[in-house]
């Protein structure tokens, strides 16, 4: 039996996390008077039925053999509706709960391979304290392995982005490991890697200190390959994935950037929004070539898809002379989309765009078994991994 979320509360959790409190309000009121006036009627009734020495009970009804009482609404006031919907914004959505398939229970993830580990570790230093969860694969060569960070996006936690995106499950076919930094909702109610802080904005401080610190805690615990370490993230963990990059070229050898935004797009919360809706009005550009692949949907109504040119032009910096190809395809059942290619005249790829044509704000490709993914394709997944392991990162260094 598949159980099911009010659809006014789904549409509404939306609303909440996009910052429409008003709407999301406003539906919430509507559906409450709904359930008052349904008891209200079964209250009439049922006092319409003792009259006619009828057996019903007004106190509860029968639902699969068990009683279940109807809610007094007259009982408690409506107050505080604002806060109990920022709170539900900032709570964990639980891994088997799928809000963009109108509240269906998501299937359970895979099960971890034997001779694998994904394990729960901290890293401490002068900016505070993050967890992280580390996949370490049970296909591994005897060589240094690939090193692929992940940055999950607002309300998210590494469990719902691992099992989301399928991570892991590229990670035994490729022998990396891949590490899932978690945003504490001490830092941001939401769970949103603070992109629009320019605290967090800057090397060696805030969160890209944090960040950069997991990533060389692992690289000294683990046999890793420091040429071949890369970051990746959706959104709120997208902008974070774009600034490492920049503030940190020296670490990062590629970076993916998922329905994200550019470093310096935003100063504070009111010009995030501004970005997030209509694109930033101006970015700058980075020093170097930051090896980067963009993808996002053009019908994104959360961040507004202006945000993926804006890293694009900002990846590639004062590189001349590129070349340019554009491919257009479809995913097998699912969306169409268009690849944009920039090579330097060596034929090295540089950076790519990929522009998922009547996709929103998710995952492309992902697995319903995570928040915020969209299955029908392409698989955002692979084509980062491809991207990043095309690179090293002493090739770009020598630019």
């Amino acid at each position: 039996m598949i159980r099911r979320t009010p659809t006014e509360i789904v549409e509404a959790t939306k609303l909440t996390i996009g910052g429409d409190l008003t709407g999301a309000t406003t539906i919430i009121q509507r559906l409450l008077q709904s359930r008052k006036h349904k008891a209200d009627t079964t209250r009439s009734y049922s006092a319409f039925s003792k009259e006619g020495n009828a057996t019903s009970s007004v106190a509860s009804h029968k639902t699969g053999g068990t009683s279940r009482s109807i809610p007094d609404f007259d009982a408690k006031p409506r107050t505080g509706l604002r806060q109990t919907l920022r709170n539900l914004a900032g709570l964990r959505m639980p891994i088997d709960f799928e809000i963009s398939r109108g509240g269906t229970l998501r299937p359970p993830s895979e099960p971890l391979p034997a001779g694998a580990s994904f394990t729960r570790s901290s890293f401490i230093n002068h900016a505070g304290t993050r967890d992280y969860k580390l996949y370490v694969p049970r296909n591994r060569s005897a060589a240094p392995s690939p090193l692929v960070i992940m940055l999950h996006g607002c309300t998210q936690d590494p469990d719902d982005f691992a099992a989301g995106t399928r991570t892991n499950a590229f990670a035994e076919r490729h022998g990396c490991l891949v590490a899932y930094p978690a945003q504490a909702s001490s830092a941001n109610t939401q769970k949103c890697w603070n992109w629009f802080k320019p605290t967090d904005q800057r090397r060696a401080e805030g969160e890209p200190a944090l960040i950069a610190g997991i990533a060389q805690q692992i690289m000294r615990e683990h046999s890793v390959d420091q040429s071949r370490v890369y970051i990746a993230g959706l959104s709120a963990g997208g902008a974070a994935a774009a600034i490492m990059g920049a503030v940190y070229p020296d670490l990062f050898a590629a970076v993916g950037v998922h329905s994200g935004l550019a470093l310096g797009a935003a100063h504070d919360v009111p010009s995030a929004f501004a970005a997030m809706r209509g694109g930033p009005t101006r970015v700058g550009k980075n020093t170097r070539v930051i090896p980067t692949i963009v993808l996002h949907g053009d019908q994104d109504t959360t961040v507004h898809p202006k945000n993926g040119d804006a890293i694009v032009a900002q990846s590639i910096g004062s590189a001349t002379g590129l070349r340019l190809t554009i491919q257009r395809d479809r995913a097998a059942g699912g969306h169409s989309y268009t690849r944009t290619v920039h090579a330097d005249p060596m034929g090295r790829i540089l950076c790519e765009q990929w522009v998922i044509h009547d996709a929103g704000h998710a995952w492309a490709g992902g697995s319903r078994s995570g928040s915020y993914t969209d299955p029908q394709g392409p698989d955002a997944t692979r084509e980062m991994l491809r991207f990043f392991f095309e690179h090293r990162l002493e090739e770009m260094q020598r630019q």
